[in-house]
């Protein structure tokens, strides 16, 4: 496994990690969550992701109960979550980054993962409504308390993200150490063109996620939406038109043609161009089974199969469905 510092902060991720997006509260119990968890660590993963609002509250019940049940070294992992929709429908309680919602949602995952802190404590999405200046200070009292060791964003625009750091560059506020962006072959602008300056100015790290656009660059929607996949799940029917688009999958064929050259799977070939990103601090993956974390951390050994010529077909195949 190789390991990358996130941003400017001193600490390192695994550049690839696990997350539990999808997978943990729907399609994975307790143990098969401490299973793929376990593997994963096997495997050298150091960073584990999730959010409150995942499964609504079940996937950090859920990866407390592996962690317990692991008993791994607190200081030898990391784990994040992430806040902005909120579990119940109050007036300052859901879709939010105001400092009342901030500081209760912070307790309420401590509580559900069982952990005195968690690493990286993220806002889930901007906020229009609440001042920013009071979004800032609320994520660096979290860190004043000892309940978040670091704070980031995750798809905010490059503008909010300079005016946050600015704002706690002012104040001598802790500053956000990292975006989680998505990032894969087929969504590229944002953090390729977008973010470059907050890159150079703020040496921002970044754990991204969905790098199989849902699924899409694994190759198994190439023949419509299998039984048991995460587009027959109820709740997520809004991926449909991208995982039966004609013109992609026809990308996707054409990338596990590629892919079948340097002896990778579609799923790795697209995992490892994600790393080629040298602004990428950790990729997310997801699994609903052992195979599939086997298959994903494989991924870390066809990066040295991605030289510049192989690049450049990757670049020529999907070019005319990037975006």
């Amino acid at each position: 496994m190789e390991y990358r510092r996130l941003g400017r902060s001193g600490v390192k991720v695994s550049a690839l990690s696990l997350g539990s997006w999808v997978t943990f509260g729907t399609a994975v119990d307790t143990d098969l969550a401490v299973a793929t968890m376990k593997v994963a660590r096997e495997a050298g993963v150091n960073f584990f992701d999730n959010a409150e609002a995942y499964a609504g509250g079940q996937s950090e019940e859920l990866m407390g109960k592996a962690l317990r049940k692991l008993k791994w070294r607190r200081n030898s992992y990391l784990v994040s979550s992430k806040y902005f929709w909120g579990l119940n429908d109050g007036v300052n309680e859901r879709n939010t980054l105001n400092r009342k919602y901030l500081l209760d949602a912070i307790d309420g995952s401590l509580e559900r993962l069982g952990l005195s802190f968690i690493d990286i404590a993220y806002c889930h999405r901007p906020d229009p409504e609440t001042p920013i200046e009071e979004t800032v200070r609320a994520m660096n009292d979290i860190i004043d308390r000892g309940k978040a060791l670091y704070w980031g964003v995750s798809e905010w625009s490059a503008a909010e993200i300079r005016n946050a750091y600015e704002i706690a560059d002012r104040y001598g506020f802790h500053k956000p150490v990292t975006e989680q962006p998505q990032y894969n072959l087929f969504h590229r602008k944002r953090v390729e063109v977008e973010y470059e300056e907050i890159f150079r100015d703020f040496k921002m790290g970044t754990t991204t996620w969905s790098p199989l656009a849902s699924g899409l660059l694994s190759g198994k929607y190439v023949n419509g939406i299998p039984e048991g996949s995460r587009g027959a799940l109820s709740g997520y029917e809004w991926l449909t038109p991208s995982l039966t688009d004609p013109s992609k999958n026809n990308v996707v064929g054409e990338l596990a043609k590629l892919a079948a050259e340097i002896g990778a799977t579609p799923s790795q070939l697209a995992i490892a161009w994600c790393l080629l990103n040298p602004n990428v601090s950790t990729v997310i993956t997801g699994a609903t089974s052992i195979a599939q974390v086997n298959e994903n951390m494989e991924s870390i050994k066809v990066l040295s199969s991605l030289t510049p010529e192989i690049a450049q077909r990757i670049q020529a195949i999907v070019a005319s469905v990037a975006n």
